[in-house]
């Protein structure tokens, strides 16, 4: 009997390899997959979280930024958004119908807003609605009504650096709204409501937090002064065709800031417009060899410290000085000058003779001297992006480096750090503290922090030796034209102006190197001298040679800071 044989599969064949690189990739696909999720539970956690809460929550207003006087530079205003919700909306045509004559646009442009919309659960219409709209459009099934808050600075520019800008959702990107961002944003509200399958809320079920305003902040700025300031600055940065210019005016004794301003500028609220270079606030940001200003703090630095004394003569080699591991150095314009007594060297801003000082300090007193007065870091100043300037460790100093600094060179400052030293000088050698913020207050207008300075403990220099560089070199600097002093044209009738004029070469970017006719032309200045109540600072950068109205700190610089002095004096009720 025949039987039906049946074949079997030969089992000892190999499955076809092509099967192979198949699973590897979906292992692969599926650690992926898992990687991701890994990362986006654990690691982006807290940021989907705070997404969701912001489209949930309650929004807290954002604190208001006041000025010393409780005049308002940054507030915000609520305002209303009609959206609607695609998903729920059957005919978006009757519903574009119905909102035309409620907000005012074309019916096309609403319909495209609903049915083009990248999110199903909300499609904006119009932002700034009015209460009567509002009431309109709600009655309209898939139509609702958000409000939200809209930055607003009154003051414009003026203070513009200072107070910063937001992002569109109301978060610091600058000045004080970064700085202060986590107080100025207070706490979102958020209750949890039962609702039917329309998405209509039946009744609370949790209240999870408390909305709660943000916390408002006071500046020391003052706005009369910040426009006394502004305005002259503007005026010389026009007149003389500037790249950029500075200016601040401090307290010498408490080390608050009643002005800043850093040209160009910008309107906080106008970022998207303004060009991206003027957004930098130079006075915190830019650092530079500051030239001649520093010598009044390198003479200090020497008188205190013993290595020369009031009365005794410099020989300043007639305007040419050579030697080994040093260079030649010359004056500013090729002046000669014989022997000068200390006060004759900065009246007329001797490069020698601070040179030769440096080399009787030697490194290590010069380098000390030039850290207590706050070189080399920051000053702690409540702004973002504060540069610290560079002051190289003695270990890197040369013999260039010892005759350069003391006058201004082989150093870099910022505009801060100058205005920190000399309120120092004008303080009586007493450590000052500079800051932008005298206290902050919660919604209802209670001071929650009231910030004061520490009080200064010890001295930076001799209290008799700060008054004497004061009131003796720098009077001199703007009282004795006669006698060289650069800085006659700051000279007031009402008060005794002291101050140090500086012309800097401008070092190139990325090359070594000086820019060939591009100055600094600095002053600082205060008054009055017996009894500083103000220190100021101006800064010009690379002001048009060309013009033929001069290019130095005495020019351009020293006019500017008395006009602001001079007002500034006056609106304080100086004596």
């Amino acid at each position: 009997m025949l039987r039906k044989s049946t074949l079997l599969p030969n089992t000892d064949l190999k499955s076809p390899g092509v099967t192979t690189p198949l699973f590897v990739f979906l292992i692969v696909v599926f650690l992926l997959l898992s990687l991701r999720c890994l990362y986006l539970q654990y690691f982006q956690s807290e940021h989907y979280y705070s997404l969701s809460v912001n489209q949930q929550a309650q929004k807290p207003q954002r604190g208001v930024i006041l000025d010393s006087r409780g005049r308002l530079l940054a507030g915000s205003n609520r305002v209303w958004t009609i959206f609607a919700e695609p998903r729920v909306i059957k005919d978006p045509k009757a519903v574009s119908a119905k909102l035309v004559s409620i907000v005012d646009m074309d019916g096309r442009q609403i319909y495209r807003l609903i049915t083009e919309s990248k999110n199903p659960g909300f499609a904006k219409i119009k932002t700034g609605a009015g209460a009567d709209q509002c009431d309109a459009a709600v009655k309209i099934y898939g139509i609702g009504v958000q409000s939200d808050w809209q930055r607003h600075y009154p003051a414009g520019a003026l203070a513009g650096h200072v107070v910063g800008f937001t992002s569109t959702d109301n978060r610091g990107l600058a000045g004080i709204e970064l700085q202060y961002n986590k107080e100025l944003c207070g706490s979102v509200g958020q209750n949890v409501f039962l609702a039917d399958v329309r998405r209509r809320p039946l009744r609370l079920k949790q209240q999870k937090s408390v909305l709660k305003d943000g916390t408002g902040v006071i500046l020391t700025i003052d706005s009369a002064i910040q426009q006394f300031t502004r305005g002259e600055l503007l005026k010389q940065f026009k007149s003389y065709e500037a790249e950029s210019a500075i200016a601040i005016v401090a307290e010498p004794k408490t080390g608050a800031i009643l002005a800043m301003v850093s040209l160009p500028d910008f309107v906080p609220g106008q970022v998207q417009s303004s060009d991206p270079n003027n957004l930098r606030n130079r006075s915190v940001t830019d650092q530079f060899e500051p030239g001649s200003i520093i010598k009044p703090i390198v003479a200090a630095i020497a008188i205190d410290s013993g290595t020369v004394n009031t009365d005794e003569k410099i020989f300043c080699e007639n305007g040419n000085y050579r030697g080994r591991g040093f260079g030649r150095i010359h004056e500013y314009r090729d002046h000669g000058y014989g022997n000068l007594a200390i006060r004759e060297i900065l009246i007329k801003s001797s490069n020698i003779g601070m040179a030769k000082i440096g080399q009787r300090m030697g490194k290590k007193k010069l380098y000390r001297g030039l850290s207590l007065f706050g070189f080399g870091k920051k000053t702690g100043l409540d702004l973002p992006g504060e540069a610290e300037g560079l002051l190289r460790p003695v270990g890197k100093w040369t013999g260039y480096s010892v005759t350069r600094i003391p006058y201004g060179y082989e150093i870099s400052a910022t505009a801060l750090q100058m205005v920190q030293a000399y309120c120092i000088l004008a303080n009586g050698g007493r450590p000052v503290r500079l800051h932008l913020v005298k206290a902050t207050a919660d919604s209802d207008g209670k001071v929650t922090r009231l910030q004061r300075p520490p009080p200064a403990v010890g001295f930076i220099i001799k209290p008799e030796v700060a008054k004497w560089i004061v009131t003796n070199p720098l009077v001199g600097v703007v009282n004795e034209r006669q006698n060289g002093g650069t800085g006659w044209r700051a000279r007031l009738k009402k008060w005794q102006v002291f101050g140090k004029t500086g012309t800097a070469n401008t070092a190139k970017i990325g090359e070594r190197g000086y820019e060939e006719n591009a100055n600094i032309a600095s002053f600082i200045a205060g008054a009055p001298a017996d009894d500083p109540a103000v220190v100021v600072l101006v800064s010009v950068c690379k002001p048009n040679r060309k013009l033929g109205k001069g290019d130095s700190g005495g020019a351009v610089a020293s006019p500017v800071a008395a006009k602001i002095i001079e007002k500034t004096l006056t609106y304080l009720g100086v004596p």
